[in-house]
């Protein structure tokens, strides 16, 4: 099973690495970034992060990924949020702005 990723997505990745799990699904519109403007100087950026997405997850449309998070398998995030901080446990719906968890998944990952 491959990655999927839609028309109009943005990844950001000046001196981070974006890490996105087999079975990934990216809906459109959606923005991963591994770095933001710095606050002070808005011409620069401030340092970069990874980002990580696990297995099989699903990334709603419009949602963001800020620098630094981390998305265990099987995490599905509702469309629009921004996600500013790790869920690293996965099998959760998360959404919002910012994002927080809504409710666990009953089902564990299918292999």
């Amino acid at each position: 099973m491959n990655n999927f990723q839609s028309p109009g997505t943005y990844f950001q990745n000046f001196k981070g690495h974006i890490h996105i799990g087999k079975g990934s699904y990216i809906a459109p519109n959606v923005g991963i970034i591994t770095s933001n403007h710095d606050l002070m100087d808005l011409d620069k950026h401030s340092i970069s992060e990874d980002v990580v997405i696990g297995r099989k997850c699903w990334i709603g449309m419009n949602s963001v990924i800020l620098p630094g998070v981390e998305l265990g398998d099987a995490t599905i995030v509702a469309a629009g949020s921004v996600v500013t901080k790790s869920f690293k446990e996965g099998n959760i719906v998360i959404g919002g702005c910012p994002a927080k968890e809504i409710k666990k998944l009953l089902t564990g990952l299918k292999k």
